[in-house]
C-alpha cells in the first residue's frame, strides 16, 4: 500500500534544511507522497529510511524504454486514469508485423516505412516492427531480423515462444535494444536470463491477469523492471476489461505487478473491427498495440484518434502564428484573418485550398482559441489583428490592401479598418461559406 505523507515525514531527518528545495521536511513528504518529487532531492535521508520509502518515490507504473536513439520508444510513467485531470505522457506505440518466410515480405516493409502523415503541426506514423517467428529455425530467424532491422529505423519487436530463436535474433541484433515477446509460464526462466543478458525490455504474458501478475512479481524478484504486460484477452472486451483492471490497481492500490505498460496483439481479422478495436483500447490504456493493418485508410485514422487521446487537454493545440500563403497567391490576393485553434486554421484553409483562389491567411495569436472563444476574452481585437499584419509584413506583399475578417467579428471591421489603413471586408461566419464568398470577392 501507498505511505501517506505522514508515513513518509516518520522516516524524514526532520531537519527542515531546505537542501530538497522546499522550506520542510513535512512539505517534502507531501510531495514524495503525491508522486511529485524525488527522493534523491533528500541528501540527509538515512539508508534504512531510503529502502522503506523507494516505493513512495517510484512512480506508479514503471517507465520503460525500448530500441535506442531517436527512435526508442517510451511507455509508462503515467499517473491519471483520465486524460482531463492531467494528460496521458506517453502515446500508445502503434507496432507493425512483418512475418518471417513472408513472400512479400519486403515489400510489406516499405509499407511500413513509408507511412507518415503530418497533422496538426505534427507527423506521426507506426514506431514499431513487430518481427514475427515462423520457422523454428534460430539460424533462419537471426537472418531474417537481420535483414529486415537493416532496412527499416523503427524501434524492434521480436516476437517468438522460442528462446533459441530470440537468442540468435539478439546475438545480431541485440545493439538495437528490441523488446522480447513474450515470456509466459513455459518459457519464463530462459527469456528473464536472455532479457537480463542482452539488456532489453521483456514482455509478461500471462493467461488472465492473475498469473500475469505472478509472472510479473517473479521478473521483478528477479532484478527486471523493464517490463510490459500481456494478459493474452481473448477479444476486445476481455482486453478493456484488463487494461481497466490494470491501470485502477497500479494507480489506486499501487500494486506494484501491474506498474508496468501494457500490451495487446490484436487477431489480424477483419482490418475494419481490427481498427475499431486499436482506437478503444489506445483509449483505454494500451501502451503497445500489436496489429497487421497496412492500409492507409485504416491506420491514419487510428493514428489521428490516438493523436486526439494523448493531447493536453488543459492546453488547445495550436498553429504557429503567422501569414500562411495559399494557391499560390498573387500581389492582387486578399488576406483572410483567422486565429491560430488548430481545428480552426486547418478547416478555414482547406475551404481557402477547395476554392482555387490564392490567399493569404493570417493567422493571429490567439493562445489556441476558435474566433468567437478568442472575440469574447479580448483576444481577437484590433490591436491583435494590426500587430499580426505589421509582424508578417504582409503589407509588403499585396498591392491591394484587402483584409477578410470572420463574419462572427463583423462588429470589429470599424476599429480594425481604422487601426490598420486597411479595406475591411466581412466574411462568412461558417467556413462552408468561404469558397462562393472569395469567387464573389475576387470578380467584384
Amino acid at each position: 500500500m501507498a505511505l501517506t505523507g505522514l508515513d513518509i515525514y516518520k522516516l524524514l531527518p526532520k531537519t527542515n534544511c531546505g537542501d530538497c528545495g522546499l522550506p520542510t521536511c513535512l512539505a517534502f513528504a507531501m510531495k514524495l507522497a503525491a508522486k511529485q518529487a524525488r527522493l534523491e532531492k533528500c541528501p540527509h535521508v538515512s539508508p534504512e529510511a531510503a529502502e522503506k520509502l523507494q516505493q513512495a518515490s517510484r512512480p506508479p507504473i514503471e517507465l520503460v524504454t525500448i530500441g535506442t536513439g531517436e527512435n526508442r520508444v517510451e511507455l509508462g510513467n503515467e499517473t491519471v486514469l483520465f486524460r482531463h485531470l492531467q494528460t496521458f505522457r506517453h502515446p500508445t506505440a502503434i507496432a507493425v508485423t512483418v512475418d518471417e518466410n513472408d513472400p512479400g515480405g519486403e515489400e510489406r516493409l516499405r509499407t511500413v516505412n513509408s507511412l507518415r502523415w503530418e497533422r496538426v503541426g505534427e507527423e506521426f506514423g507506426a514506431e514499431m516492427i513487430a518481427l514475427v517467428e515462423k520457422s523454428g529455425d534460430p539460424e533462419s530467424f537471426a537472418g531474417f531480423a537481420e535483414r529486415t532491422l537493416g532496412n527499416t529505423k523503427l524501434c524492434p519487436v521480436m516476437v517468438s515462444d522460442s528462446p533459441d530463436c530470440l537468442e540468435a535474433a539478439l546475438k545480431v541484433c541485440g545493439d538495437r535494444r528490441p523488446l522480447l515477446y513474450a515470456a509466459g509460464a513455459d518459457n519464463f526462466d530462459r527469456l528473464v536470463e536472455l532479457a537480463k543478458r542482452f539488456d532489453c525490455p521483456l514482455a509478461i504474458r500471462g493467461r488472465g491477469t492473475d498469473e500475469t501478475a505472478e509472472l510479473s512479481e517473479r521478473a521483478a524478484e528477479s532484478g527486471l523492471r523493464q517490463l510490459v504486460l500481456d494478459t493474452s484477452p481473448p477479444d476486445t472486451a476481455a482486453a478493456i476489461q484488463d487494461q481497466t483492471r490494470i491501470r485502477r490497481f497500479a494507480l489506486d492500490k499501487l500494486f506494484r505487478p501491474f506498474g508496468y505498460p501494457t500490451l495487446v496483439r490484436l487477431d489480424g481479422g477483419d482490418p475494419f473491427s481490427e481498427a475499431l478495436s486499436a482506437a478503444a483500447l489506445a483509449a483505454k490504456y494500451a501502451s503497445i498495440l500489436i496489429t497487421g493493418l497496412t492500409a492507409r485508410e485504416y491506420l491514419f485514422p487510428l493514428l489521428t484518434a490516438r493523436q486526439n487521446i494523448f493531447t493536453d487537454p488543459q492546453k488547445p493545440v495550436q498553429v504557429e502564428p503567422g501569414l500562411y500563403p495559399v494557391n499560390d497567391p498573387g500581389r492582387d490576393a486578399p488576406v483572410l484573418v483567422t486565429t491560430n485553434f488548430s481545428l480552426t486554421y486547418f478547416i478555414v484553409r482547406g475551404e481557402i485550398e477547395s476554392s482555387r483562389i490564392g490567399a493569404h491567411l493570417l493567422v493571429t495569436d490567439t493562445e489556441g482559441t476558435s474566433v468567437l472563444t478568442a472575440w469574447a476574452a479580448d483576444k481577437l481585437n484590433p490591436g491583435v489583428i494590426a500587430r499580426g499584419l505589421e509582424d508578417t509584413g504582409a503589407a509588403g506583399k499585396v498591392d491591394r490592401r484587402r483584409l477578410v475578417l470572420p463574419g462572427y467579428v463583423a462588429v470589429l471591421s470599424g476599429k480594425v479598418e481604422e487601426e490598420t489603413g486597411w479595406e475591411v471586408n466581412v466574411g462568412p461566419r461558417e467556413a462552408s461559406g468561404i469558397t462562393g464568398y472569395l469567387k464573389r470577392l475576387v470578380s467584384g
